[in-house]
């Protein structure tokens, strides 16, 4: 007799659901904002990525329409056929200016910049050493590319060091890969000293600042502004979808670098062009950042206001190391999370839990936004203390 091929479903859907890893959508209605309209009810947002509020910003939405009205609402093909407008190099300008590196390269998300970027520059012949919490689109680019791949400790410059001075030698090119900001615990990596480990074993290095760009620096560059290492040979990764609220993805780095993944980068030859409405929008999101820093020190005081209270209100809230907009607390259990998730909703607050395979260990996440005002974060620790 016959078996249906497509009965593990159900079987791996009920394991999902026992683990209390089930993931469902839910509906916004309404701009982004600080505040949001969850399922008919007004919530103070703290699941977002746009941290400088820019997402719902008229500015941008104008450029957006201005965009589509004058280029169309697609960009009909991929950059090397019909999906090129000169937006597009603009864009590319606007980012190699801002990181202050030669060139750059706009995808059609972060994810795909990821992954054509690591499987365009590493292959069979190569090692990857791999933080262990890297973003799930490095580890992909990673299996992608066909490279040897390496996890080395969460940020552990000594463990990496060792296994660079065991393998390295074994492997014609090797990449270290790792996320600036680490978008689950909100912590930094030790940029600096990779750079010197990049530079003793001749490595390249490749860094995502998706939850950097916009956040980190003087002027918002990111982790490699903040580190004070622009010049710094490495490569750049990141995302127009979180501080500067559009969509797309964009790669920073040296002219070759740049003109090699234009002809080897399969996630930008093979893949449709960004919107035409996408490219205004960050464009515009790039001038906000460079022209009103008042919103990212907005965003870094309202920061420290609530890690001062969380520190002073609820001593026994243990929040994970972090140096961002991003914090987290730990919980013992997947449904412990979603039960610490659901109180806050039935209080006004808008935080996710984030469960494994995700992350290691289940928690909720806080995401600060410069929108947000004293109020927001006030309730948030009233909603925290009454858990």
């Amino acid at each position: 007799m016959p078996t249906d091929p497509y009965a593990w479903i159900e079987e791996s859907l009920a394991t999902i659901h026992r683990a209390d890893w089930y993931r469902s959508v839910q509906t916004i209605n309404g701009l982004p904002g600080a505040t949001v309209f969850l399922e008919g009810r007004e919530v103070i947002n703290f699941a977002s990525n746009d941290y400088l509020g820019l997402a719902g910003d008229q500015r941008l939405i104008a450029a957006a329409t201005i965009a589509t009205e004058e280029f169309g609402a697609g960009a009909t093909g991929s950059r090397l056929l019909s999906g090129h407008r000169e937006l597009h190099r603009d864009l590319e300008r606007a980012i190699a200016l801002l990181k202050q590196t030669q060139d750059a390269l706009v995808f059609s998300s972060g994810y795909l910049a990821n992954l054509g970027a690591i499987s365009a520059i590493v292959g069979k012949r190569d090692l990857i050493l791999s933080d262990q919490y890297n973003h799930c689109s490095l580890k992909n680019g990673a299996i992608l590319s066909g490279a040897t791949i390496i996890e080395y400790p969460h940020c552990d410059v000594e463990a990496l060091r060792t296994k660079l001075s065991q393998q390295r030698q074994n492997y014609r090119r090797c990449l270290i890969i790792t996320d600036s900001v680490f978008s689950m615990d909100g912590d930094l990596c030790p940029l600096p000293a990779l750079l010197e480990i990049a530079d003793e074993f001749s490595c390249m290095l490749l860094i995502d600042e998706a939850h950097a760009t916009g956040v980190l620096g003087n002027t918002g560059a990111g982790c490699v502004e903040h580190f004070g290492c622009r010049g710094s040979q490495l490569i750049q990764i990141g995302t127009l979808s979180k501080a500067l609220g559009s969509l797309g993805g964009y790669l920073a780095g040296s002219k070759n670098l740049i003109d090699f993944l234009r002809n080897r980068a399969p996630t930008w030859i093979y893949t449709t062009a960004l919107s035409p409405a996408d490219v205004a929008a960050a464009l515009t999101a790039i001038k906000i950042v460079q022209q009103e820093p008042q919103r990212r020190i907005q965003l870094w005081q309202n920061v420290v206001q609530l890690k001062q209270m969380i520190q002073q209100q609820l001593p026994e809230l243990k929040l994970l190391p972090s140096s961002s907009p991003i914090l987290c607390f730990e919980l013992s259990s997947a449904a412990d999370a979603l039960k610490a998730a659901q109180h806050l909703k039935s209080s006004g607050i808008f935080a996710p839990a984030i469960r494994p395979p995700t992350v290691p260990t289940s928690r909720i996440r806080i995401s600060i936004m410069a929108t947000h005002n004293l109020t927001h974060i006030e309730k948030l620790v009233e909603a925290l203390s009454s858990m």
